[in-house]
């Protein structure tokens, strides 16, 4: 039993991206499928798509890579609040990763989004992960 699947998905991520392989299988859960969509539409992974089991189901991750380097895109993926520290910040004080150009997923009660999202939508929450 995972106690933090987040950390799980994250730490499947890297490792996947690190030993290069072109795809990575993490089990799915609605908070999962939506950072998934986030890293998609910031444009750090390919594609995904998500399979649903009898049971719990699971999410397909097509990684990019750099064509020249081969280097994947996903250079450092970081979990910031963990089960024993949680870490919030209020809509003001949300972080900047790398001076704009990686990003933090936070989660809102307006759901997970960005950091520049929830700061255009005036929302603070809890910060998930950096990724650049």
């Amino acid at each position: 039993m995972v106690t933090d699947p987040i950390a799980d998905y994250l730490t499947r991520v890297r490792n996947a991206s690190s030993a290069g392989h072109r795809v990575v299988d993490i089990p799915a859960s609605n908070l999962k499928t939506e950072i998934t969509k986030i890293l998609f539409d910031q444009g750090y992974i390919l594609s995904y798509k998500v399979i649903d089991d009898a049971v719990q189901g699971s999410i397909k991750i097509a990684l990019k890579y750099n064509k020249a380097t081969k280097e994947p895109v996903i250079k450092k993926i970081q979990r910031v609040s963990k089960p024993g520290l949680r870490k919030y910040a209020g809509s003001t004080d949300l972080p900047r990763v790398l001076n704009g150009l990686g990003i933090a997923i936070v989660s809102t009660s307006h759901g997970v989004m960005t950091s520049k999202q929830a700061k255009l939508e005036k929302v603070g929450g809890e910060v998930l992960c950096y990724v650049y």
